[in-house]
């Protein structure tokens, strides 16, 4: 969908309106036939176009011989996202000397925000200012979605605090996925900025422009700290859930093994007395009853014998002897000392 926007306006204090000296080409959703309009009627290399269209394409700014060319990532639109995974996509921005021409291949709440003037005090009025505009806009997204996305990893690790189930399990990956793509998208914008402020073919003029540049690089860097932090504390609850995992099944093949060795004994009772010769008590009457109170009682006795309350108990004994044998020999040494 291609929309020709003239009428983007910036405010001042005193909310005066000023107008752009440009016009604004806004492309977005874009398909096969709004490409070859914008190959045919814009003049835009198809080279260029195809690498707007990569999702993995990385910011940049190059110049060719009509028009200079940026590619910025920008967060995607909240509807399309679904909870946890936040992504981001390129934009192209093809500067000419009157016209501002944006592509993108999905949506961008960022475009949003400039296409409904959701915006206050942004130096719109050249195209350098509205390319600035539009990426410290998108480093204010990003830092409301960081904050979304570390809102979300609390929930699940609530959720978490008392069963490990896997659904909690793949959302925490979806949150891992979300935070690279914002690691990455944010780190090449920074690469762009500090690009835009040495290049020959971006040119601010004047000091508002280059305070606004120097505002977004700020902002960019905090979203990237921010994602870093999350990223980082990510992983440590990833550990944290994964040592979970491995001692809840440690607890469970213990309590197996402890079934399985405590059953050995009612076992070997059964086999000895299923054996074909002649074994004592085999003429008592009933005596099948007696060895099933036997397996009975010897299972529950091995159980209780393995159990870790009994080993417990056995160690605080064995610790309670340990100290009072302690005690014992501090108190010779006193009186040794003494005498």
């Amino acid at each position: 969908m291609i929309t020709l926007r003239n009428n983007v306006v910036s405010r001042v204090p005193g909310d005066i309106p000023r107008t752009t000296d440009y016009v604004w080409v806004d492309a977005r959703d874009i398909n096969r036939d709004d490409i070859a309009i914008l190959e045919e009627e814009y003049s835009i290399d198809s080279e260029l176009l195809a690498d707007i269209m990569d999702p993995d394409e990385q910011a940049r700014i190059e110049k060719e011989d009509d028009y200079t060319a940026l590619i910025v990532r920008l967060p995607a639109k909240d509807d399309d996202c679904e909870g946890v995974n936040q992504y981001a996509i390129p934009l192209g921005i093809v500067l000419y000397k009157n016209m501002v021409i944006t592509i993108c291949q999905s949506d961008s709440v960022v475009l949003e925000d400039f296409a409904k003037k959701r915006f206050r005090q942004y130096p719109v009025e050249t195209k350098e200012g509205f390319v600035i505009s539009i990426m410290e806009r998108a480093a204010l997204v990003y830092i409301r979605l960081l904050k979304y996305i570390n809102r979300q990893k609390n929930q699940v690790e609530e959720k978490l605090s008392g069963v490990v189930m896997n659904r909690e399990l793949l959302q925490l990956m979806q949150i891992q996925k979300s935070l690279v793509f914002f690691k990455t998208s944010l780190t090449t914008n920074e690469l762009l900025l500090e690009k835009l402020q040495k290049s020959p073919y971006f040119i601010l003029s004047s000091e508002e422009e280059i305070d606004f540049l120097e505002d977004a690089i700020t902002d960019n860097k905090q979203a990237i700290s921010m994602a870093n932090i999350y990223s980082d504390l990510l992983h440590g609850t990833m550990d944290v859930f994964g040592s979970v995992i491995s001692n809840n099944m440690n607890i469970i093949m213990k309590r197996l093994t402890i079934l399985s060795i405590a059953l050995m004994f009612p076992t070997f009772i059964v086999s000895y007395y299923g054996m074909n010769v002649n074994l004592p008590f085999s003429k008592i009457p009933h005596i099948w009853a007696w060895l099933l109170l036997a397996c009975f009682i010897s299972a529950i006795i091995g159980a209780w014998f393995i159990s870790d309350k009994r080993n417990n108990n056995v160690l605080k004994k064995a610790n309670a002897l340990e100290e009072k044998q302690k005690d014992r020999n501090k108190k010779l040494k006193k009186k040794k000392f003494l005498s």
